[in-house]
């Protein structure tokens, strides 16, 4: 059986981690993180470049030694802090002074108050849009690849590396290039060209791998295991513990950009899956920090109809999550085994959200909405959040009256295609009056 509760709230002194070769006497400095945690059965084990757990095989996660006592002296240090996700460095596995090492600097997007599309939608409630496409490389993806540097660092990893669907491996080529590391990342051979050129531009090795993200994910855990894997640091692999603790980053954000208020409700996109679970525990951490008023929220996850294995067990009751072949448009979250898959439905539960899944048509509809009415470029995963939030809506299952917050989490620049068929110039006309009436523009 799955634990549940905020183990990872606890406090430990563990100070020591493995490094690369396997043993544990080396020291880093990972600011409030203390040790990793079994999410399964509660082991311990020291920092290090570990993923899985030695007595269980179950997922490892940070536990750390947090701010405690004077929630109000946490909340101004944090609002004098840079605009960008260091602002949060005492509750991240990151060392104080993480702000002045060469780093891309992502978060602290805008979140945006939606009122046109809120009217689209029935919705009388507040309704925001946290748009993470303004971080450098134009997704979320660049809050964990900066957490997952600074663990490189500390293990004295040489490469950082990845299996990726896309937005991923653009953020680990621009995060080694600025950080002075080589990178290799891995990709499906078939992603859209936008992603291919942007991860490619900052002069890593970018590899295409025939298969889908799951086949490329099977690669990946194949070559850590070998020699030619040594110094290698897989930001979702060896780093995952750390990478994945970017995403709190989001929940620390909305709360503050809220008024250090918890939303209500939030529509979350599903690939992994370990998003939607880190925000939850972003949220809870404020919640016993102090720093937010400890009320009900909900959260709900997003699919793609043509990889909704989550939304599939959600809706028929089961704890298990089948795999699938991926076959959707929104490839950033086409990941048919998600890792996380069992825990979002445990969080979709426990807070009365649910999880959905909307048909690639209904995503192109969506990215199309939310640009007429908000001028919000979404890629597809922003229209499967979108388009789930009007589901939901729809079907009763999502509270129009409440304060409700929905994730973009890429630039649509970088799925053109999907727009591409019904997005094109009004008219072509004569440069002249007459040829614009003609055209029934005037």
């Amino acid at each position: 059986m799955r634990r549940k509760g905020l183990a990872s709230m606890a406090v430990h002194t563990a100070s020591t981690s493995a490094d690369p070769s396997g043993t544990t006497d080396s020291r880093v400095d990972l600011g409030p993180a203390a040790a990793l945690s079994c999410r399964e059965c509660g082991e311990r084990i020291p920092l290090g470049p570990h993923f899985a757990c030695t007595a269980c095989f179950g997922p490892l996660e940070i536990a750390y030694e947090l701010p405690d006592g004077d929630p109000e002296g946490l909340r101004k240090r944090i609002e004098a802090g840079p605009n960008n996700i260091w602002r949060y460095a005492e509750l991240l596995p990151v060392p104080a002074g993480v702000a002045d090492t060469p780093n891309l600097n992502p978060g602290f997007t805008k979140l945006v108050r939606a009122e046109n599309l809120a009217r689209e939608l029935g919705v009388t409630g507040e309704l925001h849009i946290k748009d993470d496409s303004g971080n450098p490389t134009h997704s979320f993806k660049d809050r964990v690849v900066a957490i997952a540097v600074q663990a490189a660092r500390a293990f004295g990893f040489t490469t950082l590396s990845c299996s990726s669907t896309g937005n991923l491996a653009g953020a680990v080529g621009a995060a080694a290039a600025r950080a002075g590391l080589r990178s290799c990342v891995f990709i499906p051979h078939d992603l859209e060209q936008g992603k291919v050129v942007m991860a490619a531009v900052y002069g890593g090795e970018l590899v295409g791998i025939e298969g889908n993200y799951d086949d490329v994910n099977r690669f990946c855990s194949e070559l850590i295991g070998d020699p030619i894997g040594e110094n290698w640091g897989f930001v979702n692999v060896n780093l995952r513990p750390y990478y994945a603790e970017g995403s709190k980053t989001l929940a620390y954000e909305i709360c503050e950009q809220l008024g250090w208020r918890l939303p209500d409700q939030l529509v979350v996109p599903i690939a992994s899956g370990s998003q939607l679970t880190k925000i939850d525990k972003g949220l809870r951490e404020l919640i016993a920090l102090g720093l937010v008023e400890d009320r009900p929220y909900k959260i709900f996850g997003a699919q793609a109809e043509g990889c909704s294995p989550v939304s599939q067990a959600y809706k028929n009751g089961h704890d298990v999550v089948r795999p699938v072949r991926p076959s959707t448009i929104a490839k950033s979250l086409a990941i048919g085994n998600p890792a996380d898959g069992p825990y979002v439905l445990d969080i979709a539960r426990r807070t009365g959200g649910a999880v959905e899944d909307v048909n690639d048509e209904q995503v192109v509809d969506a990215i199309k909405l939310l640009a007429r009415t908000e001028g919000i470029f979404a890629e597809t995963a922003g229209g499967v959040t979108v388009g789930v939030t009007r589901k939901l809506i729809e079907s009763g299952a999502l509270d129009p009256t409440l304060t409700t917050v929905v994730l973009n989490t890429g630039d649509g620049l970088k799925t053109l295609d999907a727009v591409a068929p019904t997005s094109q110039a009004t008219a072509i006309i004569r440069p002249n009056l007459d040829s614009f009436r003609e055209a029934g523009l005037a």
